[in-house]
């Protein structure tokens, strides 16, 4: 049995023997929430929306949702310049709006005059077909952020540039979201001038100091060609099901010992406590997270946190040869990217900490290099913090605001 599935089946017994020993329940909480997607969140807070397709060169069908402009400055007719915004593993276009038009950075950027584009890499929730592989044949899942980096994120700047009229687009990415543009400009650095800024939060690229438990896995699925490895490669990693995902965010939402558990479950992954987070944009991001990905994109990670370099993914000597051309996958030259660059970092993320962004930061040019002052801050908080308007997205508006001169 694949392992996922086994954590899922735990992780479901586990749920089910709180909920029996120790809650009680009444008719209207069995009520099952709704889903509700990002276009939904987006109109409920009075902003127009769009859902536009992109098809990529190898079949894969992206969702992409668009704030084309703020109903509250009804600048339809004025020019918007466009930013495309970018989730981490896991993760989905929600991401950008669970803390509200207060302080989501998808609202702020769209009321300060912006054409907000938020996109969803092969395999979320949101893209989950191809036109040319069924999404039951394992090929489905045969990718990793590479592609999502290499065809993906450039698809979706094409599509936008296309679809505008704008001859470059602005970006912003958290976590694998800053992976995938490093992997994007610096292999196709054609790229570069399609990008006005970009803005890496949490940026991810090194892992030699990695501090969180998960890299531990690195020993058993860092290795090509090894058993692990043959047995949980393209996959889906966290299975996505319909009915348990309505239960289990509905329990998390209505049970207080529930919800409670679920937030330690994602805070876990994060890093270290709640101490910045607001608890209510979090209960918001579970509803529609875990948001789906291959197994791929773990594993790649990983082999990062073994190797200590930044590359390509890395198949065993005999196959790199038949792809690379070498015995080891080759690096990613991030001399390359020349696109105007900012980095946004803290000390207290347990997935791509100060020491490796150090790393990163000595390995390209950037515009700015901005560390958070608050050591608590954590991989998360870039998302989900109380103050994450003052301390991040107040910076991002200004920046592109001020490259817009608006």
């Amino acid at each position: 049995m694949k392992v996922d599935i086994v954590l899922l089946a735990i992780g479901l017994l586990v749920a089910f023997v709180n909920v029996t020993t120790a809650l009680t329940f009444d008719e209207e909480r069995l009520s099952l929430k709704k889903f509700v997607t990002s276009a939904e969140r987006i109109r409920s807070h009075g902003y127009p929306t769009e859902t536009h397709t992109v098809e990529t060169s190898d079949g894969y069908l992206l969702t992409l949702f668009r704030i084309p402009y703020s109903h509250k400055l009804k600048n339809q007719r004025s020019y918007r310049p466009a930013i495309l915004l970018q989730h981490g593993l896991f993760s989905n276009s929600d991401c950008w709006l669970s803390s509200g038009p207060n302080d989501s950075l998808a609202y702020l950027l769209t009321d300060a005059g912006f054409d907000v584009w938020l996109g969803n890499a092969r395999g979320n929730i949101y893209s989950r077909a191809n036109s040319q592989i069924t999404f039951s044949s394992p090929k489905f899942w045969k990718f990793s952020w590479h592609e999502i980096g290499t065809i993906d994120i450039a698809a979706m700047i094409d599509y936008i540039r296309d679809f505008t009229g704008q001859q470059a687009v602005h970006y912003a990415g958290h976590s694998q979201g800053t992976t995938v543009y490093l992997t994007l400009l610096s292999t196709r650095p054609e790229y570069n001038p399609k990008i006005k800024t970009a803005h890496l939060l949490a940026p991810c690229a090194y892992f030699a100091h990695g501090s969180h438990p998960i890299f531990q896995l690195g020993a058993l699925v860092g290795t090509p060609g090894g058993l692990w490895n043959t047995i949980l490669e393209d996959m889906e990693l966290m299975p996505k099901n319909d009915i348990v995902n309505r239960i289990a965010d509905t329990l998390c939402g209505v049970q207080p010992n529930l919800g409670k558990q679920c937030k330690d479950v994602v805070l876990w992954y994060a890093g270290d406590g709640y101490r910045n987070t607001n608890l209510t944009s979090l209960q918001v991001l579970i509803e529609t997270h875990p948001g789906g990905s291959s197994s791929n994109q773990g594993i790649h990670y990983l082999q990062l946190s073994k190797s200590h370099k930044f590359r390509q993914f890395d198949y065993g000597t005999k196959k790199n040869r038949q792809i690379y051309n070498q015995d080891t996958p080759p690096d990613y030259d991030l001399s390359k990217i020349t696109a105007r660059t900012y980095s946004y970092s803290s000390a207290n993320d347990a997935l791509c900490g100060p020491q490796d962004v150090d790393t990163l930061v000595g390995n390209m040019l950037l515009v700015e290099d901005y560390r958070v002052p608050d050591p608590s801050w954590n991989h998360m908080d870039f998302i989900v913090a109380n103050d994450m308007r003052e301390v991040i997205n107040d910076r991002i508006v200004k920046a592109v605001k001020s490259y817009e001169r608006m």
